[in-house]
């Protein structure tokens, strides 16, 4: 796949202005013309490797900085919050926008919290869904950890390499990675590992005593669950200093939501020591994304596998662009990762009944994949699954969860789960990103009309629709 030029002519505006300098002294300093520097910050020339590291070594900013996310999400999250009918008066064309966010990109972000607040939605633009309407309110300590890890799209190449680097130390130390672990928590780290019944541990499932020295696990976790956990442990002892610099380099201003982030770092190291890189993407590639098969070779569960593949992004080696959705029952998302994927079907937080990752729970281990369009003709092809996270006793609460994977339509021909399926022409299910989101005419499974538009009624007639709305 080819790289993605980097466009953040916002950025170097602001590092210019910080350090006070007009567009004639900054060039100079960069050794390019000021007109150069001028089509950088209006975004109509991207970045260059030699500039970005000139930039990073006059002005002394982290060059990943820039590759943050644009003011108010960019230009396409702009104009789907321009698509509200309040706007509907105006008419604004995307060059508008485009040099709006060149020229204003503080104003261009404000504008977006001020809509997102006013609408209901999430705080920044990493929440926009629905038009620009997203559904619901999501908490700032969620939404903040999930901007940063956005801002990654899922990748963190450090974590990578090193936990690449332990898994080889222990591939060689003991073939059954599980058995390597405990050994190397008990010698370098002075941890046992102990399996406790639930009815001595029966509120946890894991826990660390440091008084007797021990990593606990509760005998419900089954054997994948039980080496994540060991790895989780081992990358909070020897993964401690990259995950520290990832935290303070995302600048919280609360406390839960960089307890979440560095949960979702630990997380992420641990996951790397299961699925190492390289071996990895080696596996997803020669079994077409086969993810039984990726579960049997690497000792993993679905959701740790489908997790995986949303953050194959390493530079020279990118996998396919995959995001993730996890929902209950009621259609409440508790995890969301579009990766590189840029899948509006993960930002909004309504759902489509026609869509399949509600049938799982009714078919439980059964995959199911789906070819869905939606109404800007863009086509993507998902893999759903029902996961039951731990095993319950007899008489709990079993928590339930469907576990969607999904990715762009034209790069699905590589999956064996896409075989015998025509990704371009071929007959896809029509959904929308929400009902008030979904302008589809005459779908019968409607159960609200969209937002902002005109309900029409007409007592001699009755349609597929329970709603009738205007469609201009």
């Amino acid at each position: 796949m080819s790289e993605q030029k980097l466009f953040a002519g916002h950025a170097v505006r602001r590092i210019r202005r910080a350090n006070g300098l007009t567009q004639a002294m900054m060039a100079e300093a960069l050794e390019v013309s000021p007109s150069y520097l001028n089509l950088i910050e209006r975004n109509q020339r991207p970045l260059t490797a030699t500039l970005l590291l000139k930039l990073a070594e006059r002005y002394d900013f982290d060059p990943r900085t820039l590759t943050g996310s644009t003011p108010g999400g960019g230009v396409e999250a702009i104009r789907r919050r321009l698509s509200d009918p309040m706007f509907a008066d105006l008419s604004i064309e995307r060059v508008q926008i485009e040099d709006w966010i060149a020229a204003s990109p503080d104003a261009a972000e404000a504008f977006a919290r001020a809509f997102d607040r006013v609408s209901g939605g999430s705080h920044g633009s990493s929440g926009v869904s629905e038009g620009g309407r997203p559904a619901t309110i999501e908490p700032e300590s969620i939404a903040s950890a999930r901007r940063e890890i956005e801002r990654w799209r899922n990748h963190f190449a450090d974590l990578d390499a090193q936990a690449e680097i332990l898994a080889d130390e222990l591939r060689l130390a003991n073939p059954d990675l599980y058995g390597a672990m405990i050994e190397r928590l008990r010698v370098k780290h002075q941890l046992s590992i102990r399996i406790l019944p639930f009815d001595v541990m029966p509120d946890r499932l894991r826990r660390l005593d440091l008084h007797a020295r021990q990593l606990q696990l509760s005998e419900l976790l089954d054997p994948a669950s039980r080496t994540f956990a060991a790895a989780f442990q081992l990358a909070m002892l020897e993964a401690r200093a990259e995950i520290d610099a990832l935290v303070a380099g995302a600048s919280f201003t609360e406390r839960a939501g960089e307890r979440l982030y560095r949960r979702h770092l630990t997380s992420y190291f641990a996951a790397a020591v299961m699925m190492p890189y390289a071996r990895f993407l080696r596996a997803c590639e020669t079994t077409g994304y086969d993810i039984l098969l990726l579960q049997r070779r690497f000792g993993a569960g679905f959701e740790q596998i489908a997790h995986r593949l949303t953050t194959l992004q390493r530079v020279g080696q990118r996998g396919l662009p995959f995001f993730m959705l996890r929902i209950d029952r009621a259609g409440q998302s508790s995890k969301r990762y579009a990766g590189a994927s840029a899948s509006p079907l993960v930002e909004t937080d309504r759902r489509c009944p026609l869509w399949h990752v509600h049938n799982v729970f009714a078919r439980p281990g059964t995959l199911l994949p789906q070819l869905v369009e939606l109404e800007d003709g863009s086509r993507w092809f998902t893999l759903s699954r029902a996961v039951h996270p731990q095993t319950a006793v007899s008489g709990a609460i079993e928590a339930e969860f469907a576990i969607c994977l999904g990715l762009d339509a034209k790069l699905a021909a590589p999956l064996a789960a896409a075989r015998g399926i025509d990704l371009e022409t071929g007959a896809a299910t029509a959904i929308g990103l929400g009902c008030p989101a979904c302008t589809r005419p005459d779908c019968p499974q409607r159960s609200a009309p969209p937002a902002g538009r005109v309900l029409v009624f007409n007592e001699r007639e009755r349609g597929m629709s329970p709603f009738a709305f205007d469609r201009d």
